[in-house]
């Protein structure tokens, strides 16, 4: 999933060629900002391209044209966040979630002067394939609502981890939250819950520069 803001409180979803193809020339030139990510709420504000790549934080923000900011999920929500030329993108899993990376994502675009934030949320594990615990389910609704209960599909209690992240964005005061619905239990995405997958899903953002 990529997205690149063009300064102006607009953005483009970039197409999936274009963003595999960027990906390829860029991390072989070493200029994209990844993170070691520890399902945590540090939030890393980068300033130059490839600034922090590998330190531990689970998301990470910018006001520099150019820069590209990513995390890598499997079945932990990502999240793209766009507003006011600053950028944003976050990983965040139930763990992260419960300890607030969302709304310190928030916090730190708004210390850069974003006053209107929107977010989308990407390809994630839906509660039909994610059975969860009941102790670790009362945490994450302590945090958000008893909107993310949910059922599998075979009858079990679930979590509804995109819930869960629309929620706190929206606690967080975030103006608009997207989620695109894709469920990382299709096989047309990595999934280490449903599959066992080692792959991982790239998820990017970048700030444009005004034409």
């Amino acid at each position: 999933m990529g997205f690149t803001d063009r300064g102006d409180g607009d953005f483009r979803v970039d197409r999936p060629a274009d963003v595999l193809s960027s990906l390829r020339q860029r991390t072989m030139a070493g200029d994209w900002s990844w993170l070691c990510q520890v399902h945590g709420n540090e939030v890393l504000t980068v300033t130059s391209a490839g600034e922090g790549a590998g330190a531990t934080a689970d998301a990470a923000v910018t006001t520099v044209p150019g820069v590209v900011l990513a995390v890598q999920t499997a079945d932990c929500v990502p999240v793209i966040l766009i507003g006011d030329g600053v950028v944003g993108v976050a990983h965040a899993g139930w763990r992260g979630i419960v300890d607030g990376v969302l709304p310190a994502t928030v916090e730190h675009m708004r210390d850069l002067g974003a006053s209107h934030v929107t977010a989308t949320i990407g390809p994630c594990i839906r509660a039909s394939h994610y059975e969860f615990g009941a102790t670790e389910l009362d945490v994450v609704v302590a945090v958000t609502s008893d909107a993310v209960r949910s059922i599998t599909d075979e009858g079990h209690p679930a979590l509804d981890m995109a819930a869960a992240a629309m929620i706190a964005l929206e606690h967080a005061g975030v103006d608009r939250v997207v989620d695109v619905g894709h469920n990382t239990a299709d096989e047309r995405f990595y999934s280490h819950r449903t599959r066992g997958d080692a792959g991982r899903q790239a998820n990017v953002v970048r700030l444009e520069a005004n034409r």
